[in-house]
């Protein structure tokens, strides 16, 4: 094959599949690399038919400038695409009032340093407006109208049919066995059962839990967990938990945080954050749903969504890839300013997906973006970051 402008490996992911998009439509020569033989596919993060996106967000307000950005995109891929990628059914964070740190506390300290559209509601007035919901009385509540519900496997073919439009090439079935940068400044990667060597002026690197083996230096930073969500057969009213009038749903007792959404072919789908906090490797995936993992998901359904607490449906199991700190790594590499790393999204970043390919465009091509990433570089890592950095060898990482 010839030299390309720029290799993403991961193309079959979130962001490898964004980023292959951007770059393809800006006229770089781009080739992806998927280890995977199919994309959209059920090995790594993204499967499970919706994702929830909101803009009031409650893990950091740094956030909310890409997910404006983020929104936009969306809306874009949409029109190119003709396809149904995004359902607006507004977003509820609820809380109880004595919990430290809450998403209530985190969604509404960004809906106003942001000046969004917010609305406070007691539990009686969410219930009277959204049945399916059961909130206990103590609990605090904020209703955002820009939130809804992504599908995932649509957005990332939207992703690739717009890249392949454009002229970017795919190998499926490619895994990356070896990777570096050559002495005139060229990488060279070399991918898939014939170990065949492609080289580019650029890197990126975007391959969900699979990273810590590409970039050994992030093991000690980056934990690979397994995650579980089901969805629950509806035994109360069922337009109750339609897209029209159940908005998605972030919440946390002192059990942790969940995560749902309306109803979809399968039933009532819920999560759980961590789940049961398994670690595991990328390619040792237990996909076996057992008793505790229901469980977990029950006692919530019970609690706050009781007319949906009825036979479990369905389950998948998938992989969260968790910093310390639970933001992401979004960098150059801090010894080869011709590599990108991009991965690590904690769980919580698919909603990320389309304004995250624009920033690795921006990175690759550019050296910079417009956008604040700042507080996801290597440097900007509140916990387990020194230790990471020494990895690499140098106390601060290389300005892209």
């Amino acid at each position: 094959m010839g030299h390309y402008d720029v290799i993403v490996v991961g193309a079959g992911g979130t962001m490898g599949s964004s980023a292959m998009y951007h770059l393809a439509r800006s006229g770089s020569k781009v080739l992806g690399l998927e280890a995977q033989p199919q994309a959209p596919h059920t090995a790594g993060s993204h499967h499970g038919l919706t994702r929830i996106i909101r803009l009031a967000y409650a893990e950091h307000p740094c956030y909310v400038p890409l997910l404006k950005r983020a929104f936009e995109l969306w809306r874009q891929l949409e029109v190119e695409s003709g396809q149904d990628l995004l359902k607006e059914t507004g977003c509820i964070n609820m809380s109880p009032k004595s919990l430290p740190d809450s998403c209530f506390k985190g969604a509404q300290a960004s809906a106003q340093l942001h000046g969004l559209t917010h609305e406070v509601l007691t539990p009686a007035e969410l219930q009277g407006r959204c049945p399916g919901y059961a909130p206990p009385e103590d609990f605090q509540i904020i209703l955002e109208p820009v939130g809804g519900v992504l599908c995932p496997e649509r957005c990332i073919a939207a992703h690739l049919a717009g890249a392949a439009a454009a002229g970017a090439e795919v190998l499926y079935g490619a895994a990356v066995t070896r990777w570096g940068v050559e002495p005139g400044g060229q990488v060279s990667v070399q991918a898939g059962p014939d170990a065949q060597t492609h080289t580019a002026d650029r890197l990126i690197l975007a391959p969900g839990a699979w990273l810590p083996r590409l970039v050994p230096e992030l093991k000690s930073l980056l934990t690979v967990e397994r995650q579980v969500v089901g969805w629950f057969d509806i035994e109360g009213d069922a337009s109750h938990f339609s897209p029209d009038s159940f908005p998605v749903a972030v919440l946390d007792d002192e059990t942790g945080m969940f995560y749902a959404f309306p109803a979809d072919a399968h039933g009532f789908k819920i999560g759980k954050m961590h789940h049961r906090r398994q670690v595991t490797e990328p390619d040792a995936l237990d996909r076996a749903i057992v008793p505790e993992d229901e469980a977990t998901l029950r006692v919530a359904v019970q609690r706050y969504f009781p007319g949906a607490a009825g036979r479990l449906n369905h389950a998948a199991a998938c992989l969260f890839t968790n910093t310390p700190d639970e933001d992401f790594v979004i960098d150059v590499h801090p010894r080869h300013p011709q590599v990108i790393i991009c991965s690590a999204c904690s769980g919580h970043g698919f909603k990320f997906g389309s304004v995250i390919g624009e920033v690795l465009k921006d990175l690759a091509l550019t050296g910079g973006t417009s956008l604040d990433i700042d507080f996801l570089r290597l440097s900007s890592l509140r916990k387990g970051q020194a230790a990471v950095l020494e990895e690499f060898g140098k106390q601060e990482p290389a300005s892209a």
